[in-house]
């Protein structure tokens, strides 16, 4: 009864202001913005019959997928709103929820403690660029007054609910944003985030909808039609992010896709680019410290139906993902016991190698299962297997099959070259991906991530190396640096946008050149390399930031955050996340087996695998010189990257196994060939 009240009173108000507008003859004026926050609000929730109002916004906007990461891996309302009046990601600091109540000053308002917020970079930034452009703001309810505050906390009027807001209100100010907190607040109850993914029922839910859904419309019937209206969900309402909604309400635009170039996706934006959006349609100038970049309405057809899909997607990569890495490790650590006992035994050799090829090829698989269609966790699987299975048919199908290079080839050319070509067509196999990522988890959007740089590296430094074993000499170290060049350079520029693999790459690069060439490698010429990589991804990102705001990627943005000082903060949530990948019990057990195989098959080779390493090595003292290329590639990007032992865990997935299966197939050669001698140049073998 309570709600049905609430409902009965807000649809009233709604009429009386309607009328009072209409009365009134409210003028569209230019420039003119509403930002409806409804923290919470997903895809699923809107429909005609509860949600009418929403409905029909819906109908009339470009709509689109909200990535709400903040700070931390749960996005609550007050961090929301936060990151709106910063136009950066924000925070309160420690366990969060709704934002404070404000205090009432005259018409305006001060919201409390704004001014001791430990994590809260940048708030205020939206206060103060209208205030400083003279641009009339009116903020409705309490996440409303955190977006439109100064640096101080003020907002100059404020009204708590709609109901008090009189339509000569709307018509004297040009901003205009409310916080629709109906649907948020039974969730925090508590004061603080939920633990749990759901905590109300679906009857609940729709409940607190409806409440929603009528306080956004009554603010909608009299706004004028030229205004631009952002309707975003702007939090998370449990433990588990999603997706959410976004809006925008423009001439045009209805039934397009909404995104934004700060993502380089057509459907999916970032709540900073709702502060570049308000500014930009105001005529306000964007503070350099924002991130965001505008709204683009993209191309037509936009439905409800793919936007729920795109978090129902995300959704079932995150429940799958812990799962896989688990599998993968073990696997890894079972295939190195089962091979260090056959291999010594001289036993079921040719199934070693088979295996050996199939884990190698399950990185790659877990790309390519994305070019068809999968809507469940047993399509995704299903479909990773069997990708698995064509590469491992492939590796062993032809004449290549007969030459110990052979399979390898195959597979790292296979991975190479799926990423390369992610890459140039805009990174749709990353996505959504349980090797890539997912927007819904907000790290990245769009170019390469940190697992697919370790694929791409050991992948392209593996296949230039079976390159340079063919044509040995100067020839294979052009190769080398032909192809390593061209990889870091997709990596590293706009394309890839990946700060620390660069670093990482070129002295890889530099030390499997060196190696083949015949020279020998010091710490020196490794710490030059390392000093080349990051003298190259500067010049990257200052080639990136020199470009209009809205066509930077993370790399220029880096570079305007290392100019505002904001750059250490970065630098060290980074370096936080590569130490606690170091404790990952899914990653480092993969580092520790394979590098424990490897030593040991080095320092004990009759012992260890009955000198299949050793074999792999006389056989292509190239394919040595890609290894250790790899390994220092791997070790550095694990030092450089957030996502640490991952990117020298998937090094190693890729690289061990491949190295093994060489050295099976080279054993029976070298039992029927009398030694080479080491003084004479070494034949050309493929």
């Amino acid at each position: 009864m309570r709600r049905a009240l609430v409902v009965l009173a807000v649809l009233i108000g709604q009429v009386l202001l309607a009328g009072v507008a209409q009365a009134d003859g409210v003028e569209a004026g230019k420039g003119r913005v509403a930002l409806i926050g409804v923290p919470g609000l997903h895809w699923n929730d809107i429909t005609q019959a509860d949600t009418p109002n929403l409905w029909e916004l819906a109908r009339s906007s470009a709509i689109g997928s909200l990535s709400v990461r903040t700070v931390g891996g749960v996005t609550c309302p007050y961090d929301g709103w936060l990151t709106v009046a910063a136009g950066m990601r924000s925070a309160s600091g420690g366990s969060c929820g709704a934002p404070p109540i404000p205090e009432q000053r005259g018409e305006g308002a001060v919201v409390p403690g704004y001014t001791n917020l430990p994590e809260a970079k940048g708030a205020g930034t939206l206060g103060e660029a209208l205030k400083s452009a003279g641009t009339c703001s009116i903020a409705i309810g309490p996440g409303a007054a955190v977006a439109l505050a100064d640096r101080s906390g003020a907002v100059p009027r404020y009204h708590a609910s709609p109901l008090q807001v009189r339509a000569e209100d709307v018509a004297a100010c040009s901003m205009v944003a409310m916080d629709v907190d109906d649907l948020i607040r039974p969730y925090l109850a508590g004061g603080t985030m939920p633990r749990v993914p759901e905590r109300l029922s679906a009857a609940q839910r729709r409940d607190a909808l409806r409440l929603a859904d009528a306080k956004a419309g009554a603010l909608l019937s009299v706004l004028p039609a030229d205004t631009t209206v952002l309707l975003a969900g702007l939090s998370d309402h449990g433990s588990v992010p999603h997706l959410r909604v976004a809006m925008m309400r423009q001439p045009g635009v209805q039934g397009r896709l909404l995104g934004a170039e700060s993502t380089h996706r057509e459907d999916i934006s970032i709540i900073p680019d709702l502060t570049t959006t308000a500014l930009t349609d105001l005529g306000v100038a964007v503070p350099a410290t924002v991130v965001g970049v505008p709204l683009q309405a993209g191309d037509h057809g936009a439905t409800f139906d793919r936007l729920q899909r795109a978090d129902a997607t995300a959704q079932a990569i995150r429940s799958i993902k812990g799962i896989y890495f688990t599998v993968v490790a073990i696997l890894q650590v079972l295939f190195y016991l089962i091979a260090f006992l056959l291999l010594r035994r001289r036993k079921g050799l040719s199934w070693v190698r088979l295996a050996a090829v199939a884990l190698a090829s399950l990185p790659v698989a877990s790309y390519l299962v994305n070019l068809l269609p999968w809507s469940s966790v047993t399509g995704l699987l299903a479909g990773a297997l069997g990708w698995t299975a064509v590469i491992t048919a492939v590796a062993f199908a032809g004449p290549w099959r007969r030459r110990p290079l052979g399979p390898l080839a195959v597979v790292a050319g296979a991975t190479a070259l799926t990423l390369a070509g992610d890459l140039l067509t805009g990174t749709t196999l990353q996505l959504n991906s349980v090797m890539g990522y997912t927007a819904e988890v907000g790290a990245r959007y769009y170019g390469m991530g940190n697992i697919p740089f370790a694929l791409l590296a050991t992948g392209t430094l593996l296949i230039a190396t079976v390159i340079a074993h063919r044509f040995p000499g100067k020839v294979g170290v052009a190769v080398v640096a032909g192809l390593g060049l061209f990889a870091m350079f997709l990596d590293g520029s706009g394309v890839g946008s990946d700060f620390g693999g660069v670093i990482a790459f070129v002295p890889g690069i530099a030390v499997t050149a060196l190696l083949i060439a015949g020279k020998r490698i010091s710490l020196i010429k490794l710490a030059l390399a390392g000093l080349a990589g990051a003298v190259i991804v500067s010049g990257f990102a200052v080639v990136n930031y020199l470009k209009p705001p809205e066509e930077q990627t993370h790399l220029g943005r880096f570079v305007g955050q290392v100019l505002s000082g904001e750059a250490f903060d970065v630098i060290f949530r980074k370096l936080m996340a590569m130490l606690h990948t170091l404790l990952s019990p899914n990653l480092m057990p993969v580092v520790i087996a394979a590098t424990a195989f490897l030593v040991y098959a080095i320092m004990r080779p009759e012992q260890a695998s009955a000198g299949a390493v050793p074999a792999a090595f006389r056989h292509s003292p190239a394919l040595k010189a890609g290894l250790i290329g790899t390994l220092v590639s791997g070790v550095v990007g694990m030092l450089v990257n957030d996502s640490g032992a991952a990117i020298l865990s998937m090094a190693l997935a890729l690289a061990v196994p491949l190295l093994l299966s060489v050295g099976i197939a080279a054993l029976p050669r070298e039992e029927e060939q009398p030694a080479p001698n080491p003084k004479e140049p070494l034949p050309s073998r493929a």
